[in-house]
């Protein structure tokens, strides 16, 4: 697939979108590339008594004009760094809007702050549309400074440049899919690059009547670690000059993962859409990591790799 040399990147008007947009453009300068700014917006209908049909719509021109200061209002933002802008109005679902945006991107990037807004809609009611169906890798973006969720008065902090990255593996084919794309992002930035392993052994131990009480942990982690350790070799080949810390710890990923992102600068971790490592992203699991990291969070699909 051909994609346009832009990042795409998703805003409503508020602090979280352009957070998430200032995230997005330090990226497109350190890769080279443009910005694709798309707002989306949808005028619902409303039953109308007095009306002999049953339903009005609104008029969309006040609404679009909104948008369209939204939109302008970022364009100006980010005037001046040296790269190319471009905006896109869109009527209907933001998540399918993005979705079908993505396809053209080489990453697509949402702000979140927490609890409503545009990037809840597109991980909470639409069952995470843009993290699991995009075409392209996505970045969720919290607003957030020192660890803390700021309000939406809040001025969006400067983004910070990428120094630490930490990539969840788990020896899956969508783990190694994301730790290639983490790679790219630690060579890119000449970041330190961090693979963490979780196995939940206690839970595993403590739960299940199958699992012999006697189970040697340590030998069970050493056993996985090495497991990794052949993923990550296999990767590394042509890469010569990263050097990637392993680490191999007791605990689910998404718990290591939201622990790590204190002290990191991105997180990035692969799916399938349901199982795995972050499959368990995309469920209730997912939320726990996009909802409660620290730092942006780079979801990378299968669809990724098949359609780059």
């Amino acid at each position: 697939m051909t994609r346009d040399p832009v990042i795409l990147v998703g805003v409503d008007g508020s602090a979280a979108g352009m957070h998430a947009l200032d995230w997005a453009a330090q990226e497109a300068q350190a890769r080279s590339l443009g910005l694709l700014i798309a707002c989306a917006y949808a005028l619902p209908s409303f039953s109308a008594a007095t009306l002999d049909g049953g339903f009005a719509a609104l008029d969309d021109s006040a609404v679009r004009a909104g948008v369209q200061a939204v939109l302008a209002e970022a364009a100006e933002r980010v005037d001046g760094r040296g790269i190319p802008v471009r905006t896109q109005v869109s009527v209907g679902d933001a998540a399918g809007i993005l979705v079908e945006l993505s396809a053209k991107a080489e990453l697509a990037v949402v702000g979140t702050r927490g609890r409503g807004g545009f990037a809840e809609r597109l991980l909470g009611t639409v069952s995470s549309a843009l993290p699991a169906h995009a075409h392209c890798p996505t970045v969720v973006v919290p607003l957030r400074e020192n660890g803390r969720p700021l309000p939406e008065s809040a001025v969006a902090p400067a983004p910070v440049p990428l120094k630490r990255i930490v990539v969840g593996v788990d020896g899956s084919p969508q783990s190694e899919i994301a730790l290639r794309y983490a790679i790219t992002e630690a060579e890119l930035w000449g970041a330190e690059l961090v693979a963490v392993a979780g196995v939940p052994v206690a839970s595993m131990t403590g739960v299940l009547a199958w699992v012999p009480t006697a189970v040697d942990t340590e030998q069970m982690l050493r056993d996985f670690e090495a497991g990794v350790a052949g993923t990550l070799d296999r990767c590394l080949e042509g890469h010569g000059d990263l050097a990637v810390r392993r680490i191999v710890l007791d605990g689910t990923g998404a718990e290591l993962l939201t622990e790590f992102s204190v002290a990191t600068d991105l997180v990035v971790v692969g799916s399938r859409g349901r199982g795995g490592f972050a499959g368990l992203l995309l469920g209730s699991t997912s939320q726990a990591v996009l909802h409660h990291a620290q730092c942006p969070v780079m979801v990378v699909t299968e669809r990724c790799s098949a359609e780059a």
